[in-house]
């Protein structure tokens, strides 16, 4: 069964992930995603070894960040620094719906694969950039990463232990992430705008865009209320039910349910505390808040008598909101995901059978799924030509003038 983008062609000139990843997104909508790499290096992201000083390899040399950015796609080299490089590019770019990059706006200029540049060869093209910082201000032309993202946003303040003076770092490229999926999110809306009204046009998101973005809540609280959200602090919760205490065995699990009213007696009952429930001190939300300090204690010294495992079996039958808290290890075994399809399961060439990050929106009849693994450098290069018109000789010729490194 095809995908909902079943039939849009799409040109990708990115590297590391905030671009990248938005092409992986694309083709397991169904889109066909050209991957232009540069020759000898091709995106530099298959090179990484470690990541947050994590290690990324894997088993036949490749790596966990590129292998994730870069599933469903076709790989070919061109060497855009050569006019008949350009020349090759320009011929694709008359084949398709979406061309997307994540380098900086001067650097396609200079490599005159710019919007304004390509447009005359597509009247309908969707021009997309993935920048750091967005493309005005001082800040436009600077190379940014995940990272620059917290920082700038806030979201770095944000994170950690209210009582730890220290900005805290979020590990794995989330704000890539959250760069990529709204890139993705920007390229649909184009393409739907462009079939209602046949406009081309460019469009521009940025790892700082996702940052606030991300943050609209906690922005939004500073902005209209002069102050902005404290950081969590488990010493200072004022309220038992929005919370995470440590159990018997050293796991972990949290409450989060924000109407404390409603389900204080469920969640007195299921701790077996009905003295606490009755106590005037307890017996309201406000004074809940009032005497936080104690009754934060007591839930603690409660949670720590029996196992994360034994709790979650007790409170199997509440309604109140909770939820044990997991490694990656439990994550990846946990039914509710797998019954979703959050993980899938997925062929590798050198992994084999392997569970893989799914796709998080269900289509009732024209479901995303993965087509196929990251590719090889320059896998497709002769394929994509050949389907592009190009012949056998067509090649060859463009071998020897460097087009393809």
């Amino acid at each position: 069964m095809a995908g909902p983008l079943d039939g849009i062609r799409i040109l990708e000139w990115a590297m590391y992930h905030n671009g990248p990843a938005a092409g992986y997104m694309l083709g397991d909508l169904g889109a066909e995603v050209i991957k232009v790499e540069q020759p000898v290096t091709g995106d530099y992201c298959r090179g990484v070894q470690s990541m947050f000083d994590s290690a990324m390899t894997l088993p036949g040399g490749g790596n966990v960040q590129f292998e994730t950015a870069n599933r469903n796609k076709k790989s070919m080299v061109l060497d855009l620094q050569q006019d008949a490089g350009r020349q090759v590019l320009y011929r694709l770019v008359q084949t398709a719906d979406v061309f997307f990059t994540n380098f900086r706006k001067s650097v396609a200029q200079k490599l005159k694969v710019d919007y304004a540049t390509l447009k005359p060869h597509n009247p309908r093209l969707i021009y997309a950039t993935n920048s750091a910082y967005g493309t005005n201000g001082e800040w436009a032309e600077k190379r940014g990463f995940d990272p620059v993202a917290q920082a700038l946003s806030g979201a770095m303040w944000m994170f950690g232990d209210r009582d730890d003076p220290e900005p805290s770092m979020a590990v794995g490229g989330i704000f890539d992430q959250t760069g990529a999926t709204l890139l993705a999110y920007g390229i649909l809306a184009a393409l739907l705008a462009r079939e209602r009204t046949g406009v081309s046009q460019e469009i521009e998101c940025s790892l700082l865009g996702g940052g606030v973005h991300l943050q609209a809540i906690n922005i939004n609280a500073f902005l209209w209320r002069g102050r902005g959200m404290a950081r969590h602090s488990r010493k200072r919760s004022r309220s038992a039910m929005s919370n995470y205490y440590r159990c018997a065995d050293g796991k972990w699990l949290l409450f989060t349910e924000p109407q404390s009213e409603r389900f204080w007696h469920d969640f007195c009952t299921a701790l077996n505390i009905p003295e606490v429930e009755t106590s005037p001190k307890f017996a309201t939300a406000d004074a809940r808040r009032d005497n936080y300090p104690e009754i934060n204690s007591i839930v603690e010294n409660v949670m720590a008598t029996r196992t994360r495992d034994e709790w979650v079996r007790v409170f199997r039958d509440y309604q109140f909101a909770h939820a044990p808290i997991y490694d990656y290890a439990e994550a990846a075994q946990e039914p509710q995901v797998l019954n979703n399809e959050y993980l899938v399961e997925m062929e590798h060439p050198t992994m084999g059978r392997v569970k893989a990050v799914g796709f998080p929106v269900k289509f009732a009849q024209t479901p995303a799924r993965i087509q196929g693994p990251a590719p090889e450098f320059g896998q497709h290069t002769e394929q994509v030509l050949l389907d592009t018109g190009y012949t056998w000789e067509d090649i060859a010729r463009l071998r020897e003038q460097g087009a393809l490194g």
